[in-house]
């Protein structure tokens, strides 16, 4: 790894902290620590800009590393979000045992220069309207809804009068799936996971653009803590001797409603979420519930095939 390309090379090497960012250039030797705000974002990025860097590689997180992400991009400098899990299997392949986060960062530094991995295309202005459009789209959908409700309680006579409110809301809905759409194909990251995502039979578009806009440490994190984040993870609630049912709490309800409302789909055209959905009915289990603990397999499934960016395959379920 001493050849005059890499020698001529500069690689910046992130550790993403909640506070901090532990900062390493290789192979200048530089080390230092900026807190993970816009001062100490502002601060690393002129530092970094003095060496002119080939590739700055920060390991991804899903929402900590953000910030940076935008500033890099702001300032056009070369970036790359990095999977923890290829940065850990790399930890292991150079026998690095040791963490703390100065090593750490010395990792992504090194595993920058090594496998010299791929320019991020990712735009702050696209995270931005990806944003923006998914929640309008939330809250068309909301008065969809109010809109359908009244349609079933009001009187007939007033039918027309709420017809064309649900009409003109279904054609924004329209035009904000195919901005979305439109955004993804300019960018590589989001085509691949929106790709990756919509190879499962029953999730489309929905559930899709809500993942790559409200869950971006999908594929980043484990499993468990994907089911948490998303809400369908079963909470324990024991105290002495009371022991409570597990229940699901909190979590990302707009992906959850959507994930819910796809398995209505899945369950009928994916034999695993079917069998599942089945196996679990058959066991005495609520329908509900069934269907909650097949958003859960879905999550998990998801989060899995991105992480290891494979498509569906119902064979590895």
């Amino acid at each position: 790894m001493n050849s005059k390309n890499n020698q001529n090379e500069i690689n910046v090497g992130v550790d993403t902290g909640k506070t901090q960012l532990d900062i390493y250039i290789r192979p200048l030797d530089i080390y230092f620590t900026v807190s993970n705000d816009e001062k100490g974002i502002n601060k690393a990025i002129k530092e970094i800009k003095k060496h002119k860097p080939t590739r700055i590689v920060i390991e991804a997180t899903g929402r900590l590393e953000q910030a940076f992400i935008i500033a890099c991009a702001n300032e056009k400098l070369p970036f790359v979000i990095a999977n923890p899990v290829r940065i850990k299997k790399f930890a292991g392949s150079v026998g690095q045992l040791a963490k703390t986060d100065k090593l750490d960062a010395k990792l992504i530094a090194y595993y920058s220069e090594a496998l010299k991995p791929d320019l991020s295309t990712l735009k702050p202005e696209t995270l931005r309207k990806m944003s923006d459009l998914l929640s309008r789209r939330c809250q068309l959908m909301e008065m969809r809804t109010m809109e359908k409700n009244r349609l079933q309680i009001l009187p007939k006579s007033l039918e027309n009068t709420i017809k064309p409110m649900l009409t003109v809301i279904n054609n924004q809905l329209q035009k904000i799936d195919n901005k979305m759409a439109k955004l993804i194909e300019q960018c590589d990251e989001y085509q691949l996971k929106n790709d990756i995502i919509q190879s499962v039979p029953g999730v489309g578009n929905v559930v899709a653009f809500s993942l790559l806009s409200n869950m971006p440490e999908l594929g980043y994190i484990t499993n468990k803590e994907a089911a948490a984040l998303v809400g369908v993870a079963p909470i324990n609630r024991e105290s002495g001797a009371f022991k409570g049912k597990r229940m699901i709490r909190g979590g990302r309800h707009q992906i959850r409603t959507a994930m819910f409302m796809s398995m209505m789909s899945a369950m009928q055209c994916n034999p695993v979420f079917k069998a599942t959905y089945q196996r679990l009915v058959a066991a005495g289990k609520p329908k509900k519930i069934a269907i909650i603990a097949c958003v859960r397999k879905m999550v998990v499934i998801l989060n899995s095939m991105v992480r290891d960016g494979v498509y569906w395959d119902p064979k590895m379920n």
